[in-house]
């Protein structure tokens, strides 16, 4: 059979050649970057690139994967096998799990620490916030927090650690020098995901069950807003947030509402919602590319990703992945 090629414009201009034959080659180009998104069903992570949107390759990882981030210089990354009760470490060039960092328990999320050296973990069965050293592969502290902590987010200065906990509807404030707990704030029911702006003044918490993100003032962790979603024929109970990411070059905020297969675009300034996005069944987690111009999402049920762009604020592709997506984060090369 002839081998037939397709030459598409990179993003940077570059052209990417893909040769078909009978099985796939693929030449990536300087600026190709790539999507690693962990099927927790597979015990797989499906990596996607980003100019062709396609699967380019699928790794065997632990039982049942979830959480997944990258070190700072993208050379590794961490992986939650929750189910095998480790923190799996993969090496980004060769696709080989390199190491382990115990974990506690049932990890489902993670958080770095600026220094690149912290790691924490949220244990959901034991209501424990794990503490880790990457060097020595040592747990430093296991801090008590509420029945089933899942959400995660470290401050961009690194003085603050937030954990959410589903079933207490709590948000506990860690204070990184210490690993002591100094406050808890309440929000709606099943808070999930956490993230801090860049300047470090605001948190935004998605409650999944209580329909809403609740946005914090760091300083005294009052609440600063309160962000209810309706969209257009679904019925509420089916609008559960989860997922959240803040744009840094633009003043939007983007929360994947679960079950309602929908994502909400948020002005962040005015604290209004401006559209509604339609994407796969039940998104879970989001993720931008490097210059935000796309937005990836996981879809559980559906088990692809959609892909947004932010330009337009429309869904453009959905990229077919293992069963049951949840973690995702992008490489940028």
């Amino acid at each position: 059979m002839r081998p037939s090629i397709l030459f598409r414009p990179s993003t940077k201009g570059l052209l990417l050649a893909i040769v078909l034959t009978t099985g796939f080659i693929s030449t990536l180009s300087a600026s190709t970057e790539l999507a690693y998104v962990t099927n927790e069903k597979d015990n797989s992570i499906s990596v996607v690139e980003l100019d062709t949107f396609t699967v380019i390759r699928t790794i065997p990882v632990g039982d049942r994967p979830r959480g997944f981030i990258f070190n700072h210089d993208q050379s590794l990354a961490y992986i939650c096998a929750s189910d095998s009760d480790r923190i799996q470490i993969l090496d980004v060039a060769t696709d080989k799990i390199v190491g382990e960092l115990p974990s506690g328990e049932d990890p489902e999320t993670i958080a770095l620490h600026p220094n690149g050296t912290t790691i924490y973990t949220a244990n959901e069965d034991d209501a424990l916030l794990t503490v880790i050293d990457i060097p020595t592969a040592q747990v430093i502290s296991q801090i008590d927090v509420g029945v089933e902590p899942e959400g995660l987010a470290v401050s961009p200065d690194g003085s603050k650690l937030v954990v959410t906990s589903e079933t207490t509807n709590m948000v506990h404030w860690i204070d990184t020098a210490t690993n002591t707990n100094y406050a808890n704030s309440l929000v709606g029911a099943r808070p999930r995901s956490a993230v801090f702006t860049q300047d470090n003044q605001q948190l935004w918490v998605s409650s999944e069950i209580g329909g809403q993100v609740t946005v914090f003032n760091v300083a005294d962790q009052s609440v600063k807003h309160e962000i209810t979603f309706a969209v257009k024929g679904i019925h509420k109970d089916r609008v559960q947030p989860v997922g959240i990411v803040l744009m840094k070059s633009k003043p939007l905020a983007f929360v994947a509402l679960g079950p309602s297969n929908h994502v909400a675009v948020i002005d962040t300034n005015t604290m209004q919602v401006l559209e509604y996005l339609l994407v796969g069944r039940r998104v879970w987690q989001l993720a931008f590319n490097q210059d935000e111009s796309l937005l990836l999402t996981t879809n559980g049920i559906s088990g692809d990703i959609s892909i947004i762009d932010t330009d337009k604020l429309k869904t453009i592709k959905s990229v077919k992945v293992g069963r049951y997506p949840w973690g995702i984060s992008v490489k940028y090369l």
